[in-house]
């Protein structure tokens, strides 16, 4: 990042600055977390292995320690806290399956809870109250945020945190925004050569270096340029091997029943065209985006695009069905979110929110819905009209 962009994501007041003062100073000791690593590895450590530790290190990591991370006051925000028309449109979806599974839930990573909160107040509405609500959770803190907000809000005692998800699982699995958080492996094409992004310390500063990428690495760029053809020299871009292995995984833990994973991404010809190329790689501080995963490590959310390609090959090669894929602008259609937003009072903010989440400028098209299961009978509602299954071969 040049220092004018750092500049420019500086606080504004010196008071908020004095205010983070604690927060730069344990930014300061993950950095000595992670030299201390890179120095016990022989200097260097892959991407993937300095993205764990800057998310998820325990006390220091961002999902770990940073408080406020989702809202007005942190450094994004999600669809479910932007309008609460997201959960109950997706609800709709939930409900139909229901229809023909356990009415139990399980949400992967439900940041504030907003999304719990009103998926079980809408299909308590529509009559299909969930009989179980399961939350898997790394973060200490949001899981403690969770807990204040659902007891407010629903009074829900049928909710539990999960350190683990349960084996034979039968019902829905929601993930929205998960993936695009999972550790990814950069890389880069120089000539034939592929080379792999890790970091490097230097006088108590990170920085990256490249090296020769290993057997998987190099397999996985093989496989992808077997799709879309030779990359570009200089191409860089990253592979989400984290997000590939938990859908695999996904198949053990889902016995029967339908996974909604919603998140920022693409299928593979459009994540790898030859004019990405940079990768997706973005950091998020106070509602700003940059490309520095480097700086203030702790205090950035770092995120990814998913490729969906490789997602769902995953899930077919684990066993499960591949059951719809659409933008989340044609998924939210499909599921009412006009109809609800007709039947609303009228509020020029509601509407202005509605329309950001589906907006092809905003999160309409930027974000894609994913459902994979087995045992589900029929079509499911959310793709019944905007289906782009086929653009995942």
């Amino acid at each position: 990042m040049s220092e004018a962009a750092r500049r420019r994501l500086e606080p504004a007041d010196p008071g908020s600055a004095l205010a983070e003062s604690g927060a730069t100073a344990d930014s300061g000791r993950l950095v000595i977390r992670i030299s201390e690593e890179i120095d016990a590895a022989g200097g260097w450590i892959p991407f993937d292995r300095f993205m764990q530790l800057a998310l998820y290190e325990p006390g220091l990591g961002y999902y770990a320690a940073k408080p406020a991370k989702i809202g007005p006051h942190g450094d994004f925000v999600t669809a479910p806290e932007i309008s609460p028309l997201f959960a109950r449109a997706l609800a709709a979806q939930v409900a139909q399956a229901f229809e023909h599974l356990p009415r139990q839930l399980l949400e992967f990573g439900a940041g504030s809870g907003a999304l719990a909160a009103g998926l079980i107040g809408e299909l308590e509405r529509l009559g299909a109250g969930p009989q179980s609500y399961s939350i898997v959770e790394v973060s200490a803190d949001l899981k403690a945020v969770q807990r204040v907000r659902l007891r407010q809000a629903t009074g829900a005692t049928r909710v539990r945190w999960l350190d683990a998800p349960p084996t034979d699982f039968e019902g829905v699995i929601v993930a929205n925004e998960v993936l695009d958080v999972m550790p990814v492996k950069l890389f880069a094409r120089r000539g034939a050569v592929t080379l792999e992004l890790g970091v490097q310390a230097e006088g108590g500063a990170l920085r990256m270096a490249e090296r020769p990428a290993g057997a998987q690495l190099c397999e996985a760029v093989a496989r992808i340029e077997a799709d879309v053809g030779p990359l570009p020299d200089g191409y860089v871009s990253e592979v989400g091997l984290v997000a590939q292995a938990w859908t695999a995984t996904l198949a053990r833990w889902l016995r029967r029943g339908v996974a909604l994973l919603i998140d920022y991404g693409f299928p593979r010809r459009e994540y790898y065209h030859p004019q990405r190329a940079m990768g997706t790689l973005m950091c998020h501080f106070r509602h700003r985006a940059h490309d520095d995963p480097l700086w203030l490590p702790g205090l950035n959310d770092i995120t990814a695009h998913v490729d969906f390609t490789a997602i769902a090959q995953c899930a077919r090669e684990a066993g499960l069905e591949v059951l719809g894929y659409t933008s989340q602008a044609r998924f939210l259609l499909d599921c009412g979110l006009l109809e609800l937003l007709r039947d609303a009072p009228a509020d020029p903010t509601s509407s202005a929110a509605a329309l950001r989440l589906l907006s092809e400028a905003e999160m309409g098209e930027l974000l894609k819905v994913l459902a994979v299961g087995r045992g589900l009978q029929g079509p499911l509602r959310g793709f019944a009209s905007g289906d782009r299954s086929h653009r995942l071969t």
